[in-house]
């Protein structure tokens, strides 16, 4: 059944705030979360020159070994300031873990970051 006490919220990405590297959030379980997830990408500052930052969703089995990308589970392209994404993640097609990865270039990039997720678990 869903309903508003089965929906749950987690952050992906670690560190959230401002960040001037490639971020690669931590392993988050999804095992008990049902349906479509959203996953969402927000930035608000960003600086530097030529900035770029291509964030993606990766899956593993055990959370620690095998992360691959999520087809289909990519952002578009962020070069400015005030960015706000979601994507669709489909539980039954990624493995029992997910994560952010977050990779950022240009000259002096920096971006301030947080991602997060949404999704309905099972409370039958």
């Amino acid at each position: 059944m869903l309903d508003a006490n089965s929906l749950t919220y987690a952050a992906l990405s670690t560190p959230e705030g401002e960040v001037s590297s490639t971020v690669t959030g931590s392993a988050v379980d999804i095992r008990g979360f049902i349906g479509n997830l959203m996953v969402t990408q927000d930035v608000g500052t960003a600086t530097g020159t030529s900035e770029t930052l291509d964030g993606k969703i990766q899956d593993s089995a055990d959370g620690s070994t095998g992360w691959a990308d999520v087809s289909g589970a990519t952002f578009t392209q962020v070069t400015d300031s005030d960015d706000v994404q979601s994507i669709s993640v489909e539980t039954r097609a990624t493995k029992r873990y997910i994560r952010y990865v977050g990779t950022i270039a240009g000259t002096s990039p920096t971006f301030d970051l947080g991602v997060s997720l949404v999704g309905f678990t099972d409370t039958v």
